[in-house]
């Protein structure tokens, strides 16, 4: 906040589907590779905002930010929402109506939801070796039990089994959240230990454990792991709220000082200013500052000061979170640099961040 089993042997399972603290040889073969969120959508995920969980206030708080995203979604690539039943489906399309937003390139699904943070409890699209296309369910606790999650966490396989995509049932080898790992599409993945290797994630689960499974599931060979900060929010840090990939030789990031303000130890600022790329290279480093001033919701509440960093990439687009801040069009001039050949739109993000996330927490790619 803001994924045909081929098991892990099984005596690393316990009858609880938890990894016992073990250090026994692991098959560490690449089989399936995740697409970088910039290679070709056919569609990005989007779960609408309703009142079932948090009430009437907080989905209508959150509206205009998801028409936002769908207009300009639409634009670009196929978009699938989600909503809660047939009579938030009716709701969302006077919303997109009235907004003047043609749904010639939306579909709908009824599946209900604990909430809005697909990124993290969403599928997760991988190919093989021959781009046979699979749908990855990963395990999903409401980041360590903090929030209600069974709703969101059978969202993959309702999915998978009505766009007859093959799944790869992952839930009992290891709750793995979309916003806590970023990949490069080249084999490198970017994460904090702090939303991976956490007893209330994946208890006594080891750091070659995950890699074995990161490397066979998402395709990875090499690891950019920080330690991270547990406790501090929901998400126990998710990499994708200070740190992403702008492409396999480029991380995009902030200053020390803003790095600071997020509360990313020092000793994680700099294992992150010293990563090297897949093939040892220094990696070249673009910051974006965070608001010039703190963040206020349209309902008056000070959120303090807020990234950018948790954009999302679409076809010929790249929302980026705004914030009626000065430093609006300071980041989007610099992502715009990143992405030349895409058009950069501020989404509105003020009452999503009260929420604990951005654009990229809410949203999932479909690859091609």
């Amino acid at each position: 906040m803001g994924i045909i089993l081929m098991l892990l042997p099984a005596v690393l399972l316990s009858c609880k589907g938890e990894l016992d603290d073990v250090s026994l040889p692991l098959d560490t073969n690449v089989v399936y590779t995740m697409p970088d969120e910039s290679a070709r959508h056919e569609g990005t995920w989007l779960q609408w905002p309703h009142q079932y969980q948090y009430g009437v206030t907080y989905r209508n708080r959150l509206d205009a930010t998801w028409v936002a995203m769908t207009k300009e979604l639409a634009m670009s690539e196929r978009v699938h929402l989600i909503a809660y039943d047939e009579t938030e489906k009716g709701r969302i399309i006077s919303l997109l109506k009235s907004a003047d937003v043609p749904l010639n390139n939306i579909d709908f699904k009824i599946y209900p939801t604990d909430d809005v943070w697909i990124r993290d409890s969403g599928p997760i699209y991988v190919k093989d070796k021959n781009g046979q296309l699979f749908i990855q369910d990963w395990g999903f606790n409401g980041w360590g039990k903090k929030a209600d999650f069974e709703k969101c966490n059978v969202i993959p396989s309702k999915i998978a089994a009505e766009q007859h995509i093959q799944k790869i049932a992952l839930d009992a080898i290891m709750i793995n959240e979309g916003g806590s790992v970023e990949v490069d599409g080249k084999g490198v993945l970017m994460a904090c230990k702090s939303s991976i290797l956490n007893k209330n994630r994946n208890p006594g689960m080891t750091q070659q454990q995950a890699e074995a499974i990161f490397t066979k599931y998402l395709g990875i060979t090499k690891f950019i792991w920080l330690e991270g900060k547990a406790g501090l929010e929901i998400t126990d840090m998710h990499i994708d709220g200070f740190a992403r990939f702008a492409n396999p030789s480029t991380i995009i990031t902030m200053s020390e000082e803003d790095l600071d303000y997020w509360q990313v130890p020092r000793n994680d600022v700099n294992t992150l200013y010293a990563a090297t790329t897949k093939n040892n290279s220094a990696y070249q480093f673009i910051k974006v500052p965070l608001t010039k001033k703190d963040v206020i919701t349209t309902y008056g509440k000070n959120l303090g000061k807020a990234s950018y960093i948790n954009y999302y990439i679409a076809n010929n687009r790249v929302l980026v979170p705004n914030y009626n801040d000065p430093n609006d069009a300071v980041a989007n001039a610099i992502i715009q640099k990143i992405y030349p050949d895409k058009k950069i739109v501020g989404i509105d993000c003020r009452n999503l961040f009260a929420n604990g996330g951005m654009v990229h927490c809410v949203t999932q790619q479909q690859p091609l």
